[in-house]
């Protein structure tokens, strides 16, 4: 799914009492938060064996792609495209059209991947 630049774009269709709604969402975070998208969990060992769903550990590395304006005490130093770790419990997760997301706030975000 294309994030755009700085904003998360969203096109629902939604079927209520037969009736069909069309809705376009703009998803842009306030002040410090950014927005995440998740690395896939692994699904094979080193050693070629397969984990199953349930023994999967949450992942704590992902995408920034899209970001606040920052505060006027904290400066917003995370870019779009920025590979991050985070912490387990860190953000809240959001559906978006079946990605999943994840939207917490800059200082949540426990260190910034160099490639």
């Amino acid at each position: 799914m294309p994030f755009g630049t700085n904003y998360v774009h969203n096109y629902m269709k939604q079927h209520k009492n037969n009736l069909t709604y069309y809705t376009n969402m703009t998803l842009k975070p306030l002040a410090d938060r950014v927005i995440i998208q998740p690395t896939a969990a692994e699904e094979v060992t080193a050693s070629g064996i397969i984990i199953p769903d349930s023994a999967k550990e949450k992942p704590q590395r992902g995408t920034v792609v899209a970001v606040g304006n920052g505060t006027k005490d904290e400066e917003m130093i995370l870019k779009e495209g920025d590979e991050v770790l985070y912490g387990k419990y860190a953000g809240t997760e959001l559906d978006l059209d079946g990605d999943k997301v994840l939207i917490m706030r800059q200082s949540e975000v426990l260190a910034v991947v160099n490639k």
